[in-house]
Parts: structure tokens; C-alpha cells; sequence
């Protein structure tokens, strides 16, 4: 870069004919792939953003079905609003409320959200168990309390046990910025793909071979993707492991409100309660996104036994902090135990009807799916339908899945998954005539993959 004098105004100016950008640097984490967006799970969806499905305006367009959201019981919370003004500073009766919101809060939370927080993840377990609003730390999503979480409990290079097919975002949550790595414990669909002890030793033994510090595990609860609960026994052996191991035990209970069938699910708060003891070593992750469809208010929470984590995930918080207009309107909402209540029951019953349309779906086209009771999406075995029984094999159909049917579902091998063939189908983004119309493009693709082999 060349500095010359101008002439017109006697001032110094910077010529960048020469410029060389090769000069510029980025950081480590500006150009690393860690975040995982080059996985088919995200691919998928740029697809339906390319080519979204419309009844009217484009019929033969990509159907979402990658999608974890919820908008089944939507009419339920706008029936609501519509009754309770008071709840948002847009309104003439909320505007009372708008210069205090408008101001600096405290990081902690407005009080009677981090209240009405607690009650509402103690009515989501049936009031098994008693949350302290003390011990609620706010989160914009549980992409940044997982983060966050993270950041508190382990260092760089430091691993996390997690037990896949897991979540394929967990990549960017617990790794991208933390450096903290992921261990598998692998789970196989010869017992439903549920956890094992073995497997937790096998994969503690693995990180400790390859000189790494294992500082906890990490499990969702209800399971993402598999759409099935941890019994109180899994969650009792996970406990008892990590306290032998002196290390973290996590559990993210986001689907916890969405268990629309038996077995009945048992929060790790409800196993902790019944040993008559608070751990130092016990973290639960929760987020409104999924139970009641809002990923876009960004409303994540820790809820930690450990004093030392909550006080340290506060001071983070303040990179991640829920607007004060969204803790007011949520407060208010979810204090309303009459609606809280009448909610979760009617949207138990929406996702059991949901789920009960696309098994059967499954069930003309000859497709096998694991049995599950949780969640908004099934796990489903394609595995008949491979042309080669590898990774390979899988993305191919998957390929022939979102280009020719037109249907984006994410392929197993996403989620961590070690057999060839499972896939994860979402079920509660979309209307019933929808699904309907999604159900027969793959009966066809199936009977055509079946008709070739």
C-alpha cells in the first residue's frame, strides 16, 4: 500500500492499487470448519430454501422435514395474547410497562420471569420436583446455555461423553467456540439404541487412551433424534458413574413438555430428589423452542446445582441475554397456571395425534421406524432401501430422498450414527394436508427404490 500526498487538500491519502490481501489474517475460528454447517443436515435445508413447498404457489417444491419446530398448538398462545394485552408494551395496556423494559436490567433476569420459569419446568414434570428461581440463569436459546455450560465446566481439549446419534448442531454448541471435544458413547438399534454401561466405560476408556481429561457427559432427555425418554434406571447409572468418575453430569430436557406417550419421562431432577442430596456435579438445559415452538424468542436456561456455575454462567449471560420485552411477555404468560396447564395437556394430545398420522404413513409404505413417545420427529430405518449397506449407500438415497421426492429428512450418519440407514423425520413444522402430500411422495420413492433393486 502506497501513502500519497494530495495535493488538493494538503492531507495524506491511501493509494490501494497495490493492495495485497493476501497480507490479511483471520483467526483460528474464523476459518476452521468446527462449526459443521458442511454436514447434509444443513444442506438439506438450504435445499427447501431454495425450493420451498407450497400447496398453491409451488406444489412440487422441497417439504421440510429436517426441521425440529413446533407450530402445532400456535392458535393456543394467540388465543392468549388476544386475552392479556397486558403482556406486551406494544399494547395500550402493557405501555405502562414500556420504560422500565426499555432500560438496563439486571443480567440475572427480570424476577418474575426467572419465577415463572421455575414453576413452569416444575408443571412440565408433573410437580414431581421444585426448581429454585435462584438457580434459573437466562440464555438466548439453548444453543448458548449449552455454550455456556461448556465454558464453566471444561477447558480447550478437555471431552464431553455424549451418546449418538446425537444432535448434529452439538458440533457448533459445545465444541466451536470451546474447544471442548466430543467423545461417542455409541448406541445401537439391536436394544433401541439405548444407553448402555458398557458403552459409557468403552468411551471414557477411549478418551483417557488418546490422553484426554473426560469432564462430564452429556445426554438430551427426551432424545434427539431418536424421539424416545432415558428411564430413571439409564439416568441412575449415568449418575452414579459420574459421581465415581468425579466428573459433570448434563442433561438437556428441551423435549420435556413434548412426551405424548408412555413410558412416563423421569427429569434428572427427579433422581436427584430421590437420593436426598444436591450435587456439585449435575446441570439442566432448557429451552421454550421446542415445547412451545418459539426458537425464534431465543429463550434458553441452566438450571445448575452448583453455586460456583451459577454465578459464573450469570456473568456469561450478559453475551447472551433474553430481550427484557420477551421476559415480560413470558412471565406473564407462563404464571398463568390455568393456561400453562391446559396447554401442555392439549399440546401432548396434538403431538400423539401428529405422531399416530405419520407411523401409519410409514407403516403403508413398508418403512420400519423405531418406536418412540417423545419429541417432534421419528427415527426411521431406511436401511431396505440402501444400494450399498456404508455411509456411501446412505447419502446416496438421501440424495435421491431430497432431489427427486423432494422431501428433506437428515440421514443418521448427521447425528453420529453408526448403522447405515437411519434417518430422522420431523413431523410438527407442518399442516396435516402437508404431511399427507410428503407421506405419498415417499411411499412412491420406496416402492420405486424397492421396484430397482
Amino acid at each position: 500500500m502506497k501513502t500519497v500526498l494530495c495535493e488538493e487538500n494538503n492531507c495524506l491519502s491511501a493509494s490501494v492499487d497495490n493492495f495485497d490481501d493476501s497480507e490479511i489474517s483471520l483467526s483460528n475460528m474464523a476459518t476452521c470448519n468446527l462449526h459443521g454447517e458442511d454436514s447434509p443436515y444443513f444442506a438439506g435445508w438450504e435445499a427447501y430454501r431454495k425450493d420451498p413447498y407450497d400447496e398453491k404457489l409451488n406444489p412440487h417444491g422441497v417439504i421440510q422435514m429436517g426441521l425440529a419446530e413446533n407450530t402445532l398448538s400456535f392458535d393456543l398462545m394467540e388465543e392468549w395474547l388476544l386475552v392479556h394485552p397486558e403482556a406486551t408494551i406494544t399494547s395500550e395496556q402493557g405501555l405502562d410497562s414500556f420504560k422500565e423494559l426499555a432500560l438496563y436490567q439486571d443480567y440475572h433476569g427480570l424476577p418474575d420471569y426467572r419465577k415463572a420459569m421455575a414453576k413452569f419446568m416444575e408443571a412440565l414434570r408433573g410437580y414431581k420436583v421444585k426448581f429454585d428461581p435462584d438457580r434459573i440463569v437466562n440464555a438466548a436459546g439453548s444453543t448458548a446455555a449449552n455454550e455456556v455450560l461448556m465454558f464453566c465446566l471444561a477447558d480447550a481439549g478437555d471431552v464431553f461423553l455424549v451418546p449418538s446419534p446425537y444432535y448434529p448442531a452439538f458440533a457448533r454448541d459445545l465444541r466451536w467456540r470451546t474447544g471442548v471435544e466430543i467423545e461417542p458413547i455409541h448406541c445401537y438399534s439391536s436394544n433401541n439404541f439405548q444407553i448402555t454401561k458398557s458403552e459409557v466405560e468403552s468411551a471414557f476408556k477411549r478418551a483417557q487412551d488418546l490422553k484426554k481429561k473426560v469432564k462430564g457427559i452429556l445426554i438430551t432427555n427426551p432424545c434427539n433424534p431418536l424421539g424416545t425418554i432415558s428411564s430413571a434406571e439409564t439416568l441412575k447409572m449415568l449418575l452414579a458413574f459420574a459421581n465415581k468418575k468425579k466428573i459433570h453430569l448434563v442433561c438437556d430436557e428441551i423435549y420435556a413438555g413434548s412426551v405424548f406417550h408412555s413410558p412416563e419421562f423421569h427429569s434428572i431432577a427427579e433422581i436427584v430428589a430421590e437420593e436426598n442430596y444436591t450435587p456439585d456435579n449435575v446441570h439442566i438445559v432448557y429451552s421454550l423452542s421446542k415445547d412451545m415452538g418459539l426458537p425464534g424468542f431465543r429463550v434458553g436456561t441452566i438450571y445448575s446445582y452448583n453455586d460456583t456455575v451459577v454465578t459464573a454462567a450469570r456473568r456469561m449471560s450478559s453475551f447472551t441475554m433474553i430481550s427484557t420485552q420477551t421476559q415480560h411477555l413470558l412471565s406473564t404468560m407462563l404464571s398463568d397456571s390455568e393456561f400453562v396447564n391446559y396447554y401442555i395437556a392439549e399440546n401432548k394430545m396434538r403431538l400423539k395425534e401428529r405422531h399416530g398420522l405419520i407411523v401409519a404413513g410409514f407403516e403403508r409404505a413398508g418403512i420400519k421406524y423405531l418406536k418412540g413417545n417423545a419429541g417432534l420427529f421419528c427415527w426411521v430405518d431406511m436401511s431396505d432401501l440402501l444400494p450399498s449397506k456404508d455411509i456411501e449407500g446412505e447419502l446416496k438415497l438421501w440424495k435421491g430422498i431430497l432431489y427427486e421426492a423432494k422431501l428433506n429428512i437428515s440421514p443418521g450418519s448427521s447425528f453420529k450414527c453408526m448403522e447405515p440407514g437411519w434417518f430422522r423425520v420431523c413431523f410438527a413444522e407442518m399442516s396435516t394436508s402437508t404431511m399427507e402430500v410428503a407421506l405419498e411422495r415417499l411411499q412412491r420413492f420406496a416402492e420405486q427404490c424397492k421396484n430397482h433393486a
